[in-house]
């Protein structure tokens, strides 16, 4: 499963502020679709703790954002719609900002994409 969730409200960032990024619910990985104001990597790993799920950097696992409330683990999966409060780690998990975590897209089907972070190259 495949989730699009966008990110937005961080006005202390900047007003216009927002990612949309990309879940991979299977490989715990996400990308960044697109973002204006919100500094973060190109991809990264999903952790879950406490049925929230924690957006992490690719290397050090430090958190960039929490989604909170969003539960990779449960049964019934992520609809679309489904919102929550997302908040936002600064100078490395110190200083949170709140903003707003929204569903945009659920994907079910198991598509390997041709290109892209997520492809595996098998002739390597």
């Amino acid at each position: 499963m495949r989730l699009t969730v966008h990110l937005d409200t961080f006005n202390r960032v900047h007003p216009m502020a927002f990612a949309i990024l990309w879940l991979d619910k299977e490989t715990r990985k996400w990308s960044r679709e697109g973002h204006l104001g919100l500094e973060l990597p190109a991809w990264g790993l999903l952790r879950m703790d406490c049925g929230n799920t924690l957006v992490c950097g690719p290397e050090d696992g430090m958190p960039v954002c929490v989604l909170e409330g969003l539960d990779l683990n449960h049964a019934q999966g992520p609809f679309e719609g489904e919102t929550g409060r997302a908040q936002w780690c600064t100078e490395r998990a110190r200083t949170l900002m709140s903003g707003h975590w929204h569903v945009q897209c659920v994907d079910n089907e198991a598509i390997e994409p041709e290109h892209g972070l997520f492809a595996v190259d098998d002739g390597a």
